[in-house]
C-alpha cells in the first residue's frame, strides 16, 4: 500500500493499480473509487500508515498523542466541563503534586489543547476549542 496524491491534492491510499487506473481509498471517509492514473503521483516519505491516521480529525489525533492516561484525560474533561479554573484550585482539589500538575500542563498547552487563562485575577488554565471538539467526539452526548 502506497499513499499517492491527485491533481487536486487529495490524498488517498492506492490499493490496487491497473494500466490505465488505480483503486484508491479516502481515508477521510473510507471511499473507494478508480482515478486514472495520469492523475496521481506517488507522495515520497509519507508511511501510508499516516495517511490512514489523517481521516481522525486533527483535534482528536493531538489528544490521542499527548493524553497517556486516565488522570490527564480526567483533567481535560473536568476543565472542559467546569470551565477554565485558577492553579491553586486545580492542585488543592485533585491528587496532582505540584510538578506534576506543572508538568502536565506545560505538555498540554504546548500540544494545543490548554491555554492559560485568568480566573478571578489568579493564573489558571482552561481547554481550548481544539480539546473541546476532541473532547466532543470521544465522549457521549448527553441525550438528557
Amino acid at each position: 500500500m502506497k499513499t499517492v496524491r491527485d491533481d487536486d491534492g487529495n490524498r488517498y491510499l492506492l490499493l490496487k493499480r491497473s494500466e490505465s487506473a488505480s483503486l484508491v481509498r479516502d481515508p477521510r471517509t473510507g471511499n473507494q473509487c478508480y482515478v486514472r492514473n495520469d492523475r496521481l503521483e506517488a507522495v515520497d516519505g509519507e508511511s501510508p500508515l499516516e495517511t490512514a491516521a489523517r481521516g481522525v480529525d486533527e483535534p482528536v489525533r493531538t489528544l490521542l498523542r499527548y493524553v497517556h492516561d486516565d488522570r490527564t484525560l480526567g483533567l481535560l474533561i473536568e476543565l472542559a466541563d467546569r470551565g477554565p479554573a485558577p492553579v491553586r484550585d486545580l492542585l488543592g482539589e485533585y491528587d496532582f503534586c505540584e510538578s506534576d500538575l506543572h508538568g502536565r500542563v506545560a505538555t498540554l498547552v504546548a500540544a494545543g489543547l490548554l491555554e492559560e487563562a485568568d480566573v478571578a485575577g489568579e493564573r489558571g488554565y482552561g481547554v481550548t476549542d481544539d480539546c473541546r471538539r476532541a473532547l466532543d467526539v470521544v465522549r457521549p452526548a448527553d441525550d438528557a
